[in-house]
């Protein structure tokens, strides 16, 4: 059996998850891979796509030999050994409970009035400006956010998971840290993260249209969902992050998109959906929605990686 096809690995990762989330701690695996990608960056840096090619064939490179390593390990027994680092890779990987307590967060400051606290929380969901929003554009940013993040911190690593085991679990979660750290728009990355952003939209292509579907079908508006889905989800500048964001929309009921402020940067998004703009209420409506899809989506991970095992053992 190849060891990259590990069902019971891939479920005790996502129940990992879904008991302890993802404490925020320097020794986490991703806060460590971020520290060593920025020393990377900084012996490396400059105004060259060439040189941000190199920084991510580096550090992605690098993720996914650590994952080798990991599944070589001599440890008896063999199976036990890979399911027990399939799980705790898994884990580190994914952020849907965290995801999911960061939107409830954001939902108990707005539902209780306070507009600073709601404020000073919404960087942990996206990095827009949130100085001069009010409650219904913290309740759109982060219903976009839930959206787009279930496929980046759930569907996308679970099935890199599933197709390539450990290797592709951390190598997954390096292309998307690397996005998140320079793969925006900005004078500084404007060429040096070119690379890491076209990787990160290759990455989760296919990822955020199983997204979309698992929303058609965990949602609770199925013809909404997928109506949104095939008439708005390629209108985002994002050739992913939009699918999500309008099957969201369809399930909810509501119009996402608008103006949005980054940094100084303001970006104007079409907009998807038929129904009012989100209101605070609806944000425990999305939360639900991302644990229904993230749920959903490891028991597609977990029969992918089934077959495999078994077509492999058949072969």
């Amino acid at each position: 059996m190849p060891t990259w096809c590990d069902p019971l690995g891939l479920a005790l990762g996502m129940a990992l998850d879904r008991l302890i989330g993802d404490p925020q701690s320097p020794a986490h695996p991703v806060a460590v891979f971020g520290r060593i990608a920025a020393r990377v960056e900084k012996s490396m840096y400059a105004d060259s796509k060439a040189r941000g090619v190199v920084h991510v064939a580096v550090c992605v490179g690098g993720a996914a030999g650590v994952g080798l390593l990991l599944r070589r390990l001599p440890v008896a027994p063999a199976a036990a050994t890979r399911t027990a680092v399939t799980a705790v890779a898994t884990w580190a990987v994914l952020g849907g409970t965290t995801l999911a307590r960061e939107g409830e967060y954001v939902a108990d400051a707005l539902e209780s009035g306070d507009l600073a606290r709601a404020r000073a929380r919404l960087p942990h969901l996206c990095g827009r400006d949130p100085s001069r929003l009010g409650p219904d554009e913290l309740a759109r940013a982060t219903v976009e956010s839930l959206a787009e993040n279930t496929s980046d911190a759930v569907v996308a690593p679970l099935l890199w998971g599933a197709v390539a085991g450990v290797p592709g679990l951390l190598a997954y979660r390096a292309i998307n840290t690397l996005d998140a750290m320079v793969g925006h728009r900005s004078p500084r990355y404007e060429r040096f993260g070119w690379a890491a952003a076209r990787l990160d939209d290759v990455a989760n292509y296919v990822p955020a249209r199983v997204t979309g579907l698992l929303t058609v079908l965990t949602g609770p508006s199925p013809g909404g969902a997928l109506a949104m889905l095939l008439r708005d989800g390629h209108r985002h500048p994002s050739p992913n992050a939009g699918r999500c964001e309008a099957a969201f929309a369809g399930a909810l009921g509501v119009t996402l998109g608008g103006t949005n402020v980054y940094q100084g940067r303001t970006e104007h998004r079409p907009s998807m959906g038929d129904g009012p703009a989100p209101a605070v209420k609806d944000i425990r409506r999305a939360v639900r929605l991302t644990r229904a899809v993230s749920l959903a989506a490891a028991g597609v991970a977990v029969v992918t990686a089934w077959a495999l095992r078994n077509r492999y053992k058949a072969t």
